[in-house]
């Protein structure tokens, strides 16, 4: 396989493209929640983007590594995943989409910190700690910040939601850079996380009793948009790139991601915005982006004359 390279300004769109989507997909499930629970929307989206993706890598000849001792590393990874995004749908129940897209993207702290103390090279330095302390700062900031139609005490319920489901992220990413999966193909990963979710999602509807379903213009365009950009364009584009880039790079931008959601969130769902989110936001992307961007700032640094 050839070397991946550096960033370049067609991969600068292209993640734009999907930093766009995957900021929409809050705002898409809670659009579309009055005609069907937000966790039945995902159960069903992830079910159909894992029939994709295992058929892409059974096309790929890549089905060899669920046989390769990652069965018990996917069973983590997949619940781990399912988890998370339980957190996120209840989340999306008490809460605005600009709030869940900020809350679940403190996720690299907390991956940051896990690996911290179990990986030596992983160690954190004076620059990632700033950026840790100064995103938990943006945390209490944004968590203060509590515009006008949002009840505060299920508003907080909804943003804690969105913070543990940020920490399960991060447990994720703790499990996968430890276990067998950390040298598997994307494709074998991201179907243990899938398959994980569509089955403890699907579980957890019916035991909730959240099943409901109303066919709708609103549904239907939601969950199309869920399933064929979401759950399949995105993946396979992201697939794609990281075959040709350096995934440090592609992870940073894809810090643009909460931008997005906070955008589409206000203007789609009219999520009230005040000064202490602003900023609590505008602290917490700083500080991912200091924890996160290490490897960039360093490749950077040593490309410069």
């Amino acid at each position: 396989m050839n070397a991946r390279k550096a960033i370049d300004g067609k991969a600068l769109i292209y993640m734009i493209g999907l930093c766009a989507i995957w900021g929409m997909q809050q705002t898409a499930v809670k659009l579309a929640a009055p005609a069907m629970p937000e966790i039945l929307q995902v159960a069903l989206r992830s079910g159909v983007a894992l029939v994709v993706i295992a058929g892409i890598a059974a096309v790929r000849r890549e089905t060899g590594w669920f046989f390769k001792g990652t069965w018990k590393a996917g069973l983590v990874i997949g619940l781990l995943f399912g988890l998370e995004y339980f957190l996120v749908t209840q989340g999306l129940r008490f809460t605005t989409a600009s709030h869940i897209s900020i809350f679940l993207y403190t996720s690299p702290i907390f991956a940051a910190l896990g690996l911290h103390m179990r990986l030596p090279e992983e160690r954190l330095d004076a620059a990632q700690w700033v950026g840790i302390a100064v995103a938990f700062l943006g945390i209490v900031f944004a968590f203060a910040g509590r515009a006008g139609g949002v009840r505060i005490d299920t508003g907080l319920i909804g943003d804690a939601l969105g913070i543990a489901a940020g920490a399960a992220w991060g447990l994720t990413t703790i499990a996968l850079r430890l276990s067998a999966l950390s040298n598997a193909p994307t494709t074998i990963t991201v179907s243990y996380q899938l398959a994980g979710a569509f089955f403890l999602l699907t579980i957890l509807s019916f035991v909730l009793g959240q099943v409901s379903l109303t066919a709708t213009p609103i549904l239907i365009a939601s969950m199309a948009f869920q399933i064929i950009m979401v759950g399949l364009l995105s993946f396979l584009l992201w697939f794609s790139l990281l075959r040709r880039y350096l995934a440090s790079q592609l992870g940073v931008l894809s810090f643009m991601t909460p931008i997005f959601g906070i955008t589409f969130g206000a203007l789609i769902l009219n999520d009230p915005l005040d000064g202490g989110f602003i900023a609590g936001a505008v602290l917490v992307l700083t500080g991912i982006f200091l924890v996160g961007g290490r490897d960039l700032f360093r490749k950077t640094s040593a490309a410069t004359p």
